[in-house]
């Protein structure tokens, strides 16, 4: 049985990829979580429980797409 090697060049693509759209999602979530409490004045609590729930979902989608990418990409080589 031969062992199985790391292919970097997709770990790297991969992580990086997280990284990027994590970044993207969850400055999206706490964006609209403080601009939906600014515009309606509902209060910086509410704000801030807006930005929770909307980070919620910015992790449910980032959980689900990673899931998606490592069915995808191949992380090692032989074997």
């Amino acid at each position: 049985m031969a062992a199985r090697q790391t292919n970097w060049r997709n770990l790297i693509l991969v992580v990086s990829l997280g990284i990027l759209i994590a970044v993207q999602l969850f400055g999206v979530a706490l964006a609209s979580g403080w601009a939906l409490a600014g515009l309606f004045e509902l209060g910086p609590i509410v704000g801030y429980v807006l930005m929770a729930l909307f980070s919620g979902f910015a992790a449910y989608g980032m959980l689900n797409l990673m899931r998606r990418v490592l069915k995808v990409e191949r992380l090692t080589e032989g074997g």
